[in-house]
């Protein structure tokens, strides 16, 4: 591409790129993107960025397309990879002048050229470095400003990389600009410094970005560039002097007004300040030994003294905690057991934390966090009167809750709880005691103090084991206080009900189970949405609990149902919504078929909020849960929700729907149950079936449940199913075998297999294509154990039960193979018996027995031949399915089922579906447990003795090693 006569034709189809008309708009990308493997292509779009001149919309494009072309095109291996010529230019041409006045399309060229650099340097780039290191002492402003930028955007991608030998390299450069780094951060912190006690907010601006840029170059340099950085007396400097910066930039925040426009990257500068300090303690936690003392100090020192009062601001408070917490947690710093088997390192920063948390500095600790940063702010009030919704959402975990400081105090309370439970615990049940009894509605802040206390009670719950009584607290105190109904007093019943969750799990007895229900339902019916909200949160937490017992829990099944209800129906905000839904859905799980009477209000209320979510595709996951264990306790009866269940299955499950990424898997979820619970085949259910083909095609982690779904259909109604649908699945099934994991192979056999169980003598023919391979894969002897194991299965039952379709098998294989039919089938016993072994499921090695029997009687030289092995198969299997009775010193097969037999439900176990009435009656026709594999073998060798005679059959018999004929001889006495 020449570059002159290039430029001009790049530049309007690059201007015509920028349009927003898409018919000017699509013909101009798809011209780029033919120019992308052009040689020179590059080039002209570099001159194009670099012409300032030009329109800003047509450089900012130009310098995209440039980027993306690197990650595409500059790797020497990569198709139409760039010429070297024109990478050399290329280079060049980047670095020739930080001169770009847009502040946009400069970060691109900085991000640009530290991709580059990620590939090309310092061999094939041993000039840039160099080259930034000049350009960031030029005096010029927008010059010093963009290399700079670039230094930070190359060191940070080269910092990066985790290949030993780029990790070398990075080492070395790192030690070679190091202390140059230190005196350009110096410089302009010192500027900034000088600078701020003036007026002149542009200068100030300035100073502070070049002090932050230059902060971020030596945090990528300081924590990544040393293996032992605690042996460089520059980089320890370094971390010394972040302290005193910090206190300095901390002072510069009372000059700095909140509206300034300096204000914010002052913030970012003293946070970035903690971060170097952070990821140091991340990566070298032995190297920072030397800063615990300081760091603890400091960090103490500001966020629970008054030093830190008037220049501290939340995201600072949060990242000191975040250090003490670390330093706290370290493992580096916690001796062994044995303290003989510790590091120096180890002991040396365990002696410096031990002698830094003393008692009275774990006390004020301890009583600052709770008794401070634990109580409810004004803010938070405001937002429980004015939106209570949002309110528990944030308490609860909002998006936005990470980032604040409360989940980070209360993260620090647990863990400096957890390292110092000995010390603290008293403190912490001292204040429990001196707030015992109700207290006064009109002492807010007392109010506050308890709601904290108590929270921090249900934090330390696990450490508070063997101090707190909390049966007893509950009787005395914690009931009453939840009957406190006066308004002021809600933020003690919210905290209480909270509390109780908190501990439901960890020490709270059974029997006082009735008593917590009771005060469920009344505060279900507080006054006040966030009580309410809570309550169902902690209802949640005990119907989940291990130790829950149902017949504790009915008699307020229908009160509490009934309430949930109502919130639900009360409550407006998506994620709130969620939240009860999940409740009842947990309620719903836990109590089964006994939720039966009461359902009738929600299952006519879901549709309406199916239809109203229709935007919030999370709400409706959490719908389609909620129908999960509704069909699962309306058993059979949830037919009746057919008109709203199969649309809702239909929708979530169609693949050409958008909705589908969120919905799929709860969705196809909801298909199984109702499967499973459904008394029969309606058209409707069998018409989402269409659904399934290009689920198969997906082959994602929802195959196992696809598979489950096809097995549901099979079960309900074989005959209507397949005739339907069983060519489609042979075929889906055929692509599937042929790039799939062994798991999915074992589950497409499966299918197979139950075909043939419910449809022995159609099963066959409908899956004709599939079986050949199944006898190909015994004859070649399938190396994994599960499949070969389903291989058999799958032969044995087509032996056993269907005959002659076997025998047109064997004849087709043996075509292929090129041998003789009985040559094959002899292959196949032995193959079959060397295999045994791979069977472990107690069905398939009788149906083994069984299938193999069958061969007999037979005077088949092949089958004579090996007859030993279909003995040691069935002695095998013998061994396996008969147990003996001590009174009458008789056999019986364990396997045999009849149809009086009914297995008795207790209260934990969940009551049978009506798939598993369907397989029971499968069963009931089953050889495997109808036919007694006893009378089997003995009635096979009678016959086989018949037909062979006396003395032919105890020739026979004689193959047969002595001991398996002695124990086939027990198991057959009596006959």
């Amino acid at each position: 591409m020449d570059l002159n006569s290039a430029s001009s034709i790049v530049l309007r189809v690059l201007t015509q790129a920028t349009s927003q008309d898409t018919a000017v708009l699509k013909p101009a990308e798809e011209q780029l993107k033919q120019w992308e493997t052009q040689p020179g292509f590059y080039s002209v779009l570099l001159n194009i960025v670099t012409n300032h001149a030009l329109d800003v919309n047509v450089r900012w494009l130009a310098v995209l397309y440039f980027k993306n072309g690197i990650d595409r095109y500059w790797r020497r291996v990569a198709p139409h990879a760039l010429s070297e010529e024109e990478k050399s230019t290329l280079r060049a041409g980047l670095i020739a002048n930080f001169n770009e006045p847009v502040n946009q399309i400069a970060t691109q060229i900085s991000v640009l050229i530290a991709k580059v650099a990620r590939l090309d340097c310092p061999r094939q780039w041993p000039e840039l470095i160099p080259t930034l290191v000049e350009s960031v002492k030029i005096q010029d402003d927008l010059r010093q400003h963009r290399a700079l930028l670039t230094f930070y955007h190359v060191t940070k991608t080269l910092a990066s990389k985790r290949l030993a030998a780029d990790r070398k390299l990075f080492y070395d450069l790192a030690s070679g600009i190091y202390s140059f780094t230190c005196s350009l951060w110096n410089h302009h912190t010192d500027t900034f410094l000088q600078q701020i006690c003036t007026t002149d907010e542009t200068a100030i601006s300035n100073s502070l970005e070049r002090t932050l840029l230059s902060l971020k170059v030596l945090r990528k340099l300081t924590v990544h560039g040393f293996v032992e950085p605690h042996r460089n007396v520059e980089v320890m400097g370094f971390l010394h002097a972040v302290f005193e910066r910090l206190k300095q930039f901390l002072e510069c925040s009372r000059s700095i007004g909140v509206d300034n426009v300096c204000r914010d990257r002052l913030e970012k500068t003293i946070i970035l300040f903690t971060k170097v300090l952070l990821d140091f303690l991340d990566q070298h936690p032995f190297s920072f030994t030397s800063l615990i003392q300081r760091s603890l100090e400091f960090a103490v020192s500001y966020v629970f003294t008054e030093a830190g009062e008037g220049v501290v601001f939340e995201r600072f408070i949060v990242q000191c905690m975040n250090l003490i917490k670390m330093i706290v947690k370290n493992y580096a710093y916690k001796p062994s057991k044995n303290v003989e088997d510790s590091s120096p390192e180890t002991l040396e920063a365990h002696k410096i934390k031990a002698s830094f948390f003393t008692y009275p500095t774990l006390t004020e600790i301890c009583r600052r966090l709770v008794t401070h940063y634990f109580l409810l702010t004004e803010e938070e009030l405001t937002m429980w009167e004015e939106d209570p919704e949002g309110f528990t959402v944030e308490e609860t975990g909002g998006d936005s809750w990470k980032y604040s400081l409360r989940p980070c105090t209360e993260v620090l309370f647990i863990d400096i709880f957890h390292e110092y439970n000995q010390t603290l615990t008293p403190v912490l049940l001292d204040m429990v005691h001196s707030l015992q009894g109700p207290t006064n509605v009109d002492d807010a802040q007392t109010l506050l103090i308890k709601d904290a206390v108590y929270n921090a009670v249900g934090l330390a719950a696990y450490e508070l084991f063997d101090s707190v009584d909390f049966d007893q607290w509950f009787k005395s105190q914690l009931l009453a206080e939840l009957q406190v109904t006066h308004n002021r007093y809600k933020p003690i019943r919210r905290r209480v009900i909270w509390l109780i969750g908190q501990w439901i799990s960890v020490k709270f007895n059974s029997d006082l189970r009735p008593m917590l229900y009771e005060a469920i339902c009344n505060l279900l019916q507080d006054q006040d949405l966030v009580v309410r909200i809570e309550t169902a949160t902690t209802l949640k937490l005990t119907v989940d609990d291990f130790e829950f017992r149902t017949d504790q829990f009915l008699p307020y099944l229908e009160s509490m149902f009934t309430l949930l209800f109502q919130l639900l129906q009360e409550v407006r905000e998506c994620d709130t919504k969620m939240h009860v839904l999940h409740v009842l859905s947990c309620v719903i799980e836990r109590v089964n078929m006994q939720i039966r009477p009461y359902v009738g209000c929600l299952v006519q209320y879901l549709p309406l909020l199916w239809k109203q979510s229709e935007e919030h595709n999370m709400l409706r996951c959490a719908i389609l849960t909620t129908l999960v264990h509704l069909v699962q306790g309306l058993g059979a009866d949830s037919k009746n929700l057919y008109p709203f269940l199969l649309p809702v299955i239909q929708l979530s499950t169609d693949v050409s729907q958008p909705p589908h990424v969120y919905l799929l898997e709860d969705g196809l979820e909801l298909w199984l149950v109702t499967l499973e619970n459904s008394p029969c085949l309606t058209p409707e259910l069998l018409r989402i079936f269409q659904n399934m083909s290009a689920l198969l095609e997906l082959s994602s982690e929802n195959l196992r449940t696809c598979f489950k779904i096809i097995n549901g259909y099979i079960f309900l109604s074989p005959s209507e199913f397949l005739q339907v649908n069983a060519a489609e699945l042979c075929k889906s099934f055929c692509e599937i075998l042929k790039d799939i994991t062994t798991e999915g192979q074992v589950q497409v056999l499966k299918v197979v297999e139950n075909v043939l169980k419910v449809n022995p003598l159609l099963g066959p023919d409908l899956f004709q294509p599939l079986l050949p391979s199944v006898f190909r894969g015994i004859i070649s002897g399938e190396r994994h154990p599960v499949v070969m194991s389903t291989y058999l299965g799958i032969i044995g039952r087509v032996l056993l039960q269907n005959k002659s379709f076997f025998s047109l098998l064997l004849n087709q294989v043996a075509c292929e193979f090129g041998q003789e039919p009985d040559l094959l089938l002899g292959h196949v016993i032995e193959m079959w018996v060397d295999r045994m072994d791979n069977i472990t499921q107690p069905e398939r090695r009788k149906l083994s027995a069984l299938a193999l029997l069958s061969l007999l009687p037979s005077d088949n030289s092949i089958i004579q031949d090996k007859f030993c092995g279909i003995i040691n198969i069935s002695v095998e299997g013998l061994h396996d399915v008969m147990t003996e009775d001590t009174e009458t010193r008789t056999f019986k097969d364990c396997m045999l089922m009849s149809i009086s037999e009914e297995p008795k439900v207790t209260e934990e176990e969940e009551p049978p579906t009506e798939q598993d009435k369907r397989k029971k009656m499968l069963a009931l026709k089953d050889p495997v447990h109808t036919v007694s594999l006893q009378q089997f073998v003995y009635e096979k060798l009678k016959a086989h003795q018949e037909l062979l005679g006396e003395a032919g059959f105890q020739a026979l018999m004689e193959t047969v090693d002595a001991e398996i004929v002695t124990q086939l001889q027990d198991f057959l006495q009596g006959f």
